[in-house]
């Protein structure tokens, strides 16, 4: 199995939204600002190929789809579609995928499912060959938002999902689509349902998989999240996001897993260590990943 990191569409958010609970002073240390405090943001995506003899995409990006107007109002930096760029500078095009993973369906990890804006266009969906994975609790949330969280979601995509009559649910901790090779687990603290999945490893130690990768989607966004206490203001549950970031560390310490990190702006893939301090920390970070074979 080879693994690529594959680049969507880049943000600038509001860093005071993006580290929640710390104060400026804190996150200045960790991410600079511009002239309307944001901070820069990727919205990767991982590439895998084969996964139970498919080609399977972890999420997908913001993508294009926000008319110029949106597209200031959310930061999103290119107008065209990063996502199809990166994908074909890997060899793959959006028809080769066969799986496509969503851990949410948020439109900064979900819109680059659709075609880039055009003006009097209404929304198409791309990956015409794709499976489309998400939890059922999280689609529940997804198509009944809460009024705090609605804005996050399009609301053209659920229907566009459904009618392509390629939706799937995972129901526990794996999917027949994906087989043994990937695993599930679950967190409520970002949004519900949010489903991370960890290709796991070629070793195994004590009957336990070690060496894997886990997407960590919006449970730890990048290197400044690992610090234990630091929730954004956009999760909705912060204190049990913290306690589930805290299982997420500890479990990948013990089994030498990887984290892949989707809004980063600089590296993709961390493995995680202690520090003198007993807090979490980044080691051996990887900016990009083509082609890498996993447990490599």
């Amino acid at each position: 199995m080879k693994l690529w990191s594959i680049q969507g569409n880049s943000q600038r958010l509001d860093g005071g939204a993006m580290f929640g609970n710390a104060p400026r002073a804190l996150w200045t240390r960790w991410a600079q600002p511009d002239e309307r405090n944001r901070i820069p943001l990727a919205t990767r995506a991982l590439l895998a190929s084969p996964i139970a003899g498919r080609t399977v995409l972890f999420e997908t990006g913001v993508g294009a789809f926000f008319d110029p107007a949106m597209r200031d109002r959310y930061g999103v930096v290119e107008d065209r579609h990063v996502l199809l760029d990166s994908l074909a500078e890997a060899g793959f095009s959006h028809e080769d995928i066969d799986v496509v993973v969503l851990s949410h369906l948020h439109f900064d990890h979900a819109g680059g499912l659709l075609a880039a804006w055009r003006e009097g266009a209404a929304p198409e969906l791309l990956f015409p060959n794709a499976l489309f994975l998400t939890s059922r609790p999280h689609w529940e949330r997804a198509t009944r938002p809460h009024a705090r969280d609605r804005a996050s979601f399009i609301p053209e995509l659920p229907g566009l999902l459904e009618a392509s009559g390629r939706l799937r649910f995972v129901d526990g901790d794996r999917s027949p689509l994906l087989g043994d090779a990937v695993r599930f687990r679950y967190s409520d603290g970002h949004t519900p349902g949010m489903m991370l999945a960890e290709i796991l490893g070629p070793a195994t130690v004590d009957g336990r998989p070690h060496g894997g990768v886990v997407f960590c989607a919006d449970l730890v966004p990048g290197r400044a999240w690992m610090h234990g206490p630091i929730s954004m203001g956009y999760d909705r549950n912060p204190e049990l996001l913290v306690d589930e970031k805290e299982a997420l560390l500890a479990d990948a310490l013990a089994r030498e897993v990887h984290l892949f990190f989707t809004h980063d702006p600089e590296i993709a893939l961390v493995r995680v260590a202690r520090g003198e301090n007993g807090r979490y920390a980044a080691v051996h970070e990887t900016a990009a990943l083509r082609a890498r074979a996993l447990g490599g």
